[in-house]
């Protein structure tokens, strides 16, 4: 993953290509390439790093590494990238295709060899592909026994391989026929120059979009590349093919089937086409989180429920000498770690203790080689918790490190990582970064119930599908958010809210109370609901918003009794309740309901209201919700 970009037509094609994934930049990434077809041959060019390091080597800066492609050599500089030509004979233009990658490492470490586009044995076909082959081990190893020569370390590489098997010169119905073996998810674009001239896409949870312009066409994953080009659009549905050259478009469904979709006109700028229709970064990611989830658990999670994690996790699978967890993070990754110490204690029946990373390294912590210690930072740059984990390994500690960032600090510095695949996070307050922080913690919950047998395999594998399925709930939910939306107004009333909740949804409301703060500038506090008689409940009167998290769980009795507590003393009462209850809306001015579903998952669909809630009364009270004041993405500082 992360951004796709293609193109066939009459313009000068490397210098197009890499000015489209100039503009996919704000995803995030740390490799890219690009691949072109030109007189019958591919010319394929990587580069770890930025796209300046990419551009260089195009225009002849520093050698076109071919990776086995006929023909390797220096690109030429093709001029002007957004209008300049290729030659032309007389009248008739010569077509060029090509396609671009920026990658942001899932399998395999950033590194150039491991940079799309990937190429067969032969360099006969490219592809470039975003998501995750679920089954590119099995596919690997029957495809090595067949004589394929694999190169790098990434599962995108079968296929290619896997098209150079089905090929019988047409390179769509070997791409079907390729994709009929894969399990996974993909956006995907092939070229080939022995069937030269035309893009092959094909989509199955990852987005692609074709651009239709006169006598050429474009393909990427985001429309923001495209719109300096073309304003016509065509939004690729799963399982959908599209066959795209300089004269047409034509798409297939998955049977083969021919689909007939005209183009949608949009009028957006570069920036509303980053954000994707979207008013604000923070909305769009508040949205994102189902696909964010899918990502962090492709290739993790089975289908059969069968829990696989890549080799950097296999610490979590040789723990017999750990005793013990320390969690440490700061921010909204300590929230996500308050949580992942209830479903460790509770599936792994090991004992966690959850630190402030800031605080952790000057309490004099008692740390040995017994202790495993988990590091949360959605950027890995976090200067508190690369310092604690410092000095949780001077101490003799195993280190593991769940994150966002493919090679950063505390990945580099720790023992085992697990990375989300949340994508870049805009938006100063994180909200996708928190939801895949959570579902890697319960990936590791699990493992290490796994791996110590304090979980039998058949529950674990039913609760990992149980894992699975959350996402399309989450999305469920936010088709429809009106409610929430409602509530945010009454909110907006307030100049002070309390947040309760309790068990594993005690964190939810310390992290509800947080975005509050952050985002529409309320004083807001979370506490433990059994906690507010020992002095919060002074604070209750009629100025004072009480916002309950109170799932149907073991503990809900005791919530609506502080529910109850707060109502005879005037306060007043927002609630967010499990869809069928009947009480918190008799009670509660005003309440929200999600899905049903078994409590340890429950924090995954009670957080994307306290997200939403915030989001919507910063709204309403005139903040700047993307870059609220005062704070920074990443606090890289002490």
């Amino acid at each position: 993953m992360c951004g796709i970009v293609g193109y066939v037509g009459p313009r000068n094609v490397e210098g197009l290509l890499l000015e489209s994934l100039e503009r996919l930049e704000y995803r995030g990434y740390d490799s890219c390439g690009i691949a072109v077809l030109n007189n019958g041959t591919a010319k394929l060019t990587r580069a770890q790093g930025r796209i300046l390091g990419l551009i260089q080597r195009v225009n002849g800066d520093a050698s076109l590494e071919a990776h086995g492609l006929p023909n390797g050599g220096a690109a030429a500089n093709g001029g002007d990238p957004s209008n300049g030509h290729g030659p032309s004979n007389g009248d008739v233009p010569t077509l060029r295709c090509g396609i671009g990658h920026t990658r942001w490492a899932t399998h395999g470490r950033p590194s150039e060899n491991n940079a799309h586009p990937h190429a067969d044995c032969s360099g006969s076909f490219l592809v470039a592909h975003n998501g995750i082959i679920e089954n590119f081990g099995e596919l690997k190893k029957r495809l090595s026994k067949e004589g394929h020569a694999f190169r790098t370390e990434t599962d995108t590489e079968v296929l290619p391989h896997l098209v150079e098997k089905h090929f019988a010169g047409n390179l769509e119905t070997a791409v079907r026929a390729a994709l009929g073996e894969v399990e996974g998810m993909y956006g995907c674009v092939f070229v080939s120059p022995r069937d030269k001239l035309k893009i092959v896409a094909a989509r199955q949870g990852a987005p692609l979009v074709i651009g239709v312009g006169e006598g050429e066409n474009f393909v990427a994953s985001d429309a923001a590349a495209l719109l300096a080009y073309t304003s016509d659009l065509i939004f690729l549905e799963d399982g959908e093919i599209a066959v795209v050259r300089a004269d047409g478009v034509e798409l297939f469904d998955s049977g083969g089937s021919r689909v007939r979709r005209l183009p949608r006109r949009v009028e957006w700028t570069a920036e509303a086409a980053e954000k994707q229709g979207y008013s604000h970064f923070m909305l769009k990611e508040i949205h994102e989180q189902p696909q964010a989830l899918r990502d962090t658990l492709a290739g993790r999670v089975r289908a059969d429920g069968k829990i696989e994690l890549e080799e950097e996790a296999d610490i979590l699978a040789h723990c017999d000498a750990v005793d013990r967890v320390n969690i440490v993070a700061c921010g909204t990754s300590l929230h996500a770690g308050l949580i992942g110490k209830f479903l460790i204690e509770r599936f792994a029946r090991l004992p966690v203790e959850v630190d402030y990373a800031s605080e952790f390294r000057y309490r004099e912590p008692v740390i040995d080689d017994g202790a495993l210690v988990i590091g949360i930072s959605q950027s890995g740059e976090t200067a508190d918790t690369v310092a604690a984990l410092e000095e949780a390994r001077a101490r003799g500690a195993s280190l593991f490190t769940i994150c966002n960032v493919v090679g950063s600090s505390i990945a580099r510095l720790s023992d085992g990582v697990l990375y989300t695949h949340a994508g870049l996070e805009i938006g100063v307050a994180s909200t996708k970064s928190f939801l895949t922080q959570v579902t890697a913690l319960e990936l590791i919950a699990l493992e290490l119930a796994r791996s110590r047998g304090t979980l039998e395999p058949e529950e674990v594998r039913r609760r990992a599908l149980a894992l699975r399925r959350v996402p399309d709930l989450i999305e469920d939910m936010l088709a429809d958010t009106s409610a929430i939306e409602a509530m945010a107004e009454r909110l907006a009333e307030f100049e002070n809210c309390l947040y309760l909740g309790r068990g594993i949804n005690y964190p939810v409301a310390i992290e509800g109370a947080l975005k509050l703060k952050e985002i529409a500038y309320i004083h807001a506090e979370g506490y433990p609901a059994g906690e507010m008689k020992h002095g919060p409940i002074a604070l209750i009167s009629d100025q004072m918003c009480v916002l309950a998290v109170a799932p149907r769980d073991s503990v809900y009795r005791k919530t609506m009794s502080n529910v109850e507590e707060t109502i005879v003393r005037d306060g007043r009462v927002l609630g967010v309740a499990t869809y069928g209850d009947e009480e918190m809306p008799a009670k509660a001015e005003q309440t929200v309901f999600v899905p049903d579903v078994e409590p340890w998952l429950s924090p995954l669909v009670t957080t994307v209201p306290m997200q939403l809630l915030a989001f919507h009364a910063g709204i309403l009270r005139g903040c700047d919700v993307d870059k609220p004041r005062n704070l920074a993405k990443s606090v890289t500082v002490e």
